[in-house]
């Protein structure tokens, strides 16, 4: 950063994707994007099938052109430009590995097309090998490796030819949920020492959460949300990113008492107490999110010692019956239907003693609560 004239100036960030549209006869795949991604970033699109998440990465990759837009690398617009052309290489979501080329042999490929001198063409091969630590497997054939060593095979194969934009298809979608979660971490220490930036595509929200700088949710071919994890988790800005990412409780209702520092909402199965402003107006119709973790459940009802503060007495609490539970281990998932109604809401419970102290089982009564604090209010 340096500073000229009137102020400091801030580095264009790295990649650009302005006003991006791409339609397939009259239906828009990709509707009106901009996003911008900085240098070394790790950048997640987020969404279900469909959304048009996969669409836009085959675009920067230069195998989709886009109807209308601009798609700026370093400064430079490659929509012009053939994938060959581009300083960008993407990995698939089946690797794409070639079954009859030793490991050695597939990281070398790219580098050899490009015709690079040999001793360079070796040395690349033998840091990408070290790099993903698979140098005794070097001689083996695809087949004879682990999904997660042909993933890394995949991913060295890519970053071999020293891209500045790598892009990564649902990149761990064929490995078994153990494994996924061991290579989400080894993933992303890779690409941190390469220092390479990479846009990836998943529909999987904890792969996202793990992995990415930032996300960015996508559904309808528009971008509904960008930030860091935490943020799109703790601060939905709508009902489809608070349902999308993790589990929530959404509970309609109408706005009593609007005031800057609190907020009234009476829905059908309580009244909530929100200890915070929000951007609506009395009688407006809206959700009140709050997430399973962040509510306590107990026999029977809160004392005045566990509620947030004084005037929250009274407020966010449901009582209710156990329809089901789920035993994961480290926590246990209650389902309770609220008494004189059909809703039901999912209440966490981590299980952070080895006999739980609570006791709580199929067709108990119990008291659900939880903080104003811990409440999200949803306009849209």
């Amino acid at each position: 950063m340096h500073t000229e004239g009137n102020g400091p100036q801030v580095a264009a960030p790295f990649l650009q994707i302005k006003r991006v549209v791409k339609k397939f006869d009259d239906v828009f795949a990709v509707d009106d994007v901009s996003l911008d991604i900085q240098q070394g970033e790790i950048f997640a699109l987020l969404g279900s099938s469909g959304c048009g998440k996969s669409t836009l990465l085959r675009m920067l990759a230069g195998f989709e052109v886009p109807t209308s837009g601009q798609i700026m690398l370093a400064g430079r617009d490659v929509v012009g430009l053939a994938p060959y052309e581009r300083p960008v290489n993407m990995m698939f979501q089946n690797y794409a590995l070639f079954p009859h080329l030793s490991v050695w042999d597939n990281i070398a490929f790219g580098l050899r097309r490009d015709h690079l001198p040999k001793a360079e063409i070796e040395a690349r091969v033998e840091q990408m090998l070290a790099l993903v630590q698979l140098k005794p497997y070097a001689k083996r054939k695809p087949h004879q490796l682990s999904g997660g060593q042909q993933q890394r095979v995949a991913l060295a194969r890519s970053l071999a030819k020293r891209p500045q934009l790598l892009l990564l298809d649902e990149p761990l979608a064929a490995l078994d949920a153990k494994l996924r979660k061991r290579t989400q971490l080894e993933l992303v220490d890779i690409i941190e020492q390469v220092g390479v930036t990479c846009v990836m595509v998943t529909h999987d929200q904890e792969e996202a959460m793990t992995m990415a700088t930032r996300i960015g949710v996508m559904s309808e071919g528009k971008i509904l949300q960008i930030g860091k994890p935490p943020e799109i988790y703790e601060t939905p800005n709508c009902r489809f990113v608070a349902d999308f990412i993790g589990s929530v409780n959404l509970l309609q209702g109408t706005v009593d008492v609007d005031e800057p520092d609190h907020v009234i909402i009476t829905s059908p199965e309580c009244r909530h107490y929100v200890s915070h402003g929000i951007t609506g107006t009395s009688g407006m119709s809206v959700h009140v999110a709050v997430r399973p973790e962040k509510m306590s459940i107990q026999h029977g009802p809160p004392r005045g010692d566990e509620q947030e503060s004084p005037e929250q007495v009274g407020f966010n609490m449901v009582q209710g019956v156990i329809k089901d539970l789920a035993y994961l281990g480290s926590l246990t998932t209650y389902h309770v239907q609220i008494d004189g109604g059909t809703s039901v809401v999912n209440v966490t419970h981590t299980n952070d003693a080895r006999h739980d102290a609570t006791h709580l089982t199929w067709g108990d009564h119990v008291y659900v609560w939880w903080y104003g604090s811990d409440v999200v209010v949803l306009t849209r």
